[in-house]
């Protein structure tokens, strides 16, 4: 069966890259500390937690992709899914969207107080997919690509890029999916086509 991803639509495709709109999204949330790598599993862990029963009603919640993780700023701040890392002092938002089905009314408490649930506004993406591993040097040179095709757009960004991972760590590394996700800013330039 497969894995349930977050709805979007393509406003432009360009090869590798793509300019995304994304509905109202749930998801959980959880800010971690170290690299990358390190804050990435310590995010999954304690999201895994809430959503294999560590919550009020000790319910299994399915698990989606990707996961979404993103450089935390001074405070938490809303970004859509998938699950998506991102830091900047050594601080990373690790983010599962929840499946389709539930509303912030109808998603358990956590048990964990670390583990935060919010509804994230409609929101536009530049993106870039990626297969193979997600090296910091893999991640940043896709960044760079995809802020120079956002450059080529005249696309501007509205806060700090994303890495998007879509299988679980078993999966073999050539098959692996990864994205960078950059969110666009509203106004004339954001619908450039």
């Amino acid at each position: 069966m497969a894995t349930e991803e977050p709805p979007f639509k393509v406003a432009i495709r360009e090869g590798d890259f793509e300019i995304r709109d994304y509905p109202t999204l749930l998801a959980a949330e959880v800010r971690v500390g170290g690299d990358r790598d390190e804050a990435s599993s310590a995010g999954f862990r304690l999201l895994a937690g809430y959503i294999f029963g560590g919550n009020t009603r000790q319910q299994s919640i399915a698990m989606t992709a990707p996961v979404v993780q993103e450089r935390a700023k001074g405070e938490t701040i809303a970004m859509t899914a998938p699950v998506t890392q991102s830091g900047s002092d050594g601080a990373w938002l690790v983010r599962f969207v929840m499946p389709a089905e539930y509303t912030l009314k109808t998603l358990p408490t956590p048990n964990d107080p670390r583990v935060r649930l919010l509804q994230i506004p409609p929101q536009r993406f530049a993106v870039v997919r990626f297969s193979g591993l997600a090296s910091p040097a893999e991640v940043e040179r896709r960044t760079t690509a995809l802020r120079a095709f956002m450059g080529r757009r005249k696309l501007n960004s509205a806060g700090p890029s994303s890495l998007a991972r879509y299988d679980p760590p078993w999966t073999p590394w050539f098959m692996r999916r990864n994205e960078v996700w950059i969110p666009v800013s509203a106004g004339p330039a954001a619908s450039a086509r």
